[in-house]
């Protein structure tokens, strides 16, 4: 077992009694020398800046090594330590006062020059209950300790009188560090006579503390001015919701008026175009009929077939117009009334031709049903193109079909 050179202590230490830091390139460790002497150090090749203390690792190093004497003693080896951040004296300040951890005396050593007033300021504001020094090095350190827990040194350190300076130094470290560590803004601050040389630097604490105050006050106003601002703005957000809400209601009310009204067209016109269907039926009915007449009349035979090609048209055109009416949908009544407002210059007879392009029906049934040969519509066509605007790579049904594609 490894042993302390100064106090021949035993020296105890695991492989799991340390910490990292998030983000940090060191670690810090923790052992036991003795039965009650704490030493904590860094594991660095390079100076680092101390950014958060762990105080569950030193409760895991005394649920561990079953430490249950009290007080307890702890070295702090400083080498490689550069600087120490704000959060890391935050957890210096839960050492002192909340962490339940009975530190008789803590001895610092090995410092360096940019830590010192720093490690000073935590001597000075440490408790009466816990004596801070500062030393060179281990072995002075250690024997410093050896010395506090035999009892002699706290009794020859209870005998000395601290000169003025001093004390004068201590308690203005102690004051800053209360303000800056602790935010106590309202602590009562020392101030020596007026003749005194130090009390220029305490009444300059006293109007710190004053403007920290006041600013503080201000910086309150200012968070109960936002959050009276942010409450209004949330008020006026949820009236303008529950306003919408309502507005939302009336929407899908209005709609299903609509829609119920829409139900009731479309039974209407299905009524209608089974009275048309049927009638369409009829007059084809009739039109065979009349062909089968023709076809039995004895008349010069030229004249009889063109006789029968005009009744034959007439059947298809009425068979086309049925399917047409049959197959109008809403979404075709839709198609047509969106191609209107964008297109407002196509006559009654080219939407017709748009609506049937768009069913895929062919050239010769669109001519047949609007009345017109085959090459009139390419006419038509023709012109239907340069109203749309399209490209001359662009085919009419291409544009038809991307336009009802928009609607879905």
């Amino acid at each position: 077992m490894q042993t302390c050179p100064i106090s021949h202590l035993p020296v105890t230490s695991k492989h799991n009694w340390k910490s990292v830091p998030a983000g940090a390139d060191y670690v810090k460790r923790l052992e036991v020398i003795g039965d009650n002497i704490f030493h904590h150090f860094v594991e660095s090749d390079h100076p680092v800046t101390l950014t958060s203390m762990s105080i569950d690792l030193v409760h895991k190093v005394l649920e561990e090594s079953g430490i249950t004497e009290s007080p307890l003693y702890l070295l702090w080896n400083m080498e490689n330590i550069s600087n120490i951040s704000f959060q890391y004296k935050q957890g210096i300040n839960d050492i002192i006062y909340r962490s339940g951890l009975d530190f008789s005396v803590i001895v610092f050593y090995n410092i360096d020059e940019s830590c010192y007033t720093i490690i000073e300021t935590f001597a000075a504001m440490a408790p009466n209950t816990m004596t801070v020094l500062l030393r060179e090095d281990y072995e002075d350190a250690m024997n410093t300790l050896l010395e506090y827990r035999s009892g002699k040194a706290a009794e020859m350190a209870a005998e000395e009188e601290v000169d003025e300076e001093t004390a004068m130094k201590n308690e203005f470290l102690a004051t800053i560090a209360r303000i800056s560590w602790l935010n106590m803004l309202n602590q009562k601050i020392f101030l020596p006579t007026e003749d005194s040389p130090f009390f220029p630097y305490f009444k300059a604490i006293d109007h710190m503390q004053e403007d920290l105050k006041a600013r503080e006050e201000m910086h309150e106003k200012e968070m109960q001015h936002l959050k009276t601002e942010n409450e209004q703005k949330l008020s006026q957000k949820i009236i303008q919701l529950n306003a919408q809400v309502e507005l939302g209601k009336k929407e899908i009310q209005r709609f299903e008026q609509e829609k119920a009204g829409l139900k009731s067209r479309i039974a209407a016109q299905e009524m209608e175009l089974t009275r048309i269907s049927t009638a369409v039926g009829e007059k084809a009915s009739t039109l065979h009929q009349i062909c089968d007449q023709i076809k039995g009349l004895d008349i010069e035979q030229s004249n009889k077939q063109k006789i029968l090609e005009q009744c034959h048209t007439m059947i298809e055109t009425e068979l086309t117009e049925k399917r047409l009416k049959t197959e109008l949908t809403v979404g075709d009544s839709e198609f047509l009334s969106k191609l209107q407002k964008k297109h407002p210059n196509l006559n009654q007879r080219e939407l017709r031709v748009s609506l049937m392009v768009k069913l895929n029906y062919d050239t010769r049934e669109i001519a047949r049903s609007i009345g017109i040969s085959t090459r009139g519509m390419e006419s038509i066509r023709y012109r239907m193109h340069r109203k749309l605007n399209l490209d001359k790579h662009k085919s009419i049904k291409t544009y038809l079909s991307e336009l009802a594609a928009e609607m879905v």
